[in-house]
């Protein structure tokens, strides 16, 4: 199965999750703040569409990565370069921008299955685990005032993320918003100063 989206012409593999608004609100907004052949990464690629719409839009720089084996497959046949990998523990470059579409769902243990699919999405107890592990390693690899593209939920809780970042050392504003169905999304952007 194929999505065409951006000029980009996305394949979907069925233990890989699907794109989405998520995927499409984040695209957006990583279009947005891309700017000349900056070096992009994309952790949780999924299926490369963000990274394939990067390449085909942009004269940036972009990798992807992902803990799911097929969805690193999956990036990589859709025409960009991705490695299997857990958030940022195998990467030793830095990046202007890191983008993440997190797994923030808040999700309880009788909830939780094995399945590919489930990974993609289980944020832990408040949605926020697997975000908070990421803003715990992002700083490390961004280049000076580099900058992290975070997608998060309304069930995950905005402001705590957004605090979370600052208190990080984030210069932190919104990109975008939009509702779908019972939750709003919003992108955050972060801007690391480095003292």
């Amino acid at each position: 199965m194929f999505i065409q989206y951006k000029n980009t012409r996305i394949k979907i593999h069925p233990s890989v999750y699907e794109p989405s608004e998520d995927s499409l609100l984040l695209a957006e907004a990583s279009l947005s703040e891309i700017k000349g052949s900056e070096s992009v990464l994309e952790v949780g690629c999924g299926s490369g569409v963000i990274c394939a719409v990067i390449k085909n839009n942009t004269h940036a720089q972009v990798i992807g990565i992902d803990i799911n084996p097929y969805a690193a497959a999956c990036t990589r046949d859709n025409g960009v370069e991705a490695i299997r990998g857990d958030l940022l523990g195998c990467i030793r470059g830095k990046f202007d921008i890191i983008i993440f579409n997190p797994p923030y769902l808040p999700t309880n243990e009788n909830e939780r299955t094995n399945d590919w699919i489930n990974i993609a999405l289980d944020g832990g107890d408040d949605g926020r685990k697997v975000i908070n592990r990421f803003l715990e390693d992002a700083g490390s690899h961004l280049v000076d005032n580099g900058r992290i593209l975070v997608l998060v939920s309304s069930f995950t809780g905005v402001e705590e993320v957004k605090s979370r970042m600052e208190s990080l050392g984030y210069d932190v504003e919104e990109n975008n918003k939009a509702r779908y169905s019972f939750e709003e999304l919003t992108i955050i952007v972060g801007t690391l100063i480095k003292k």
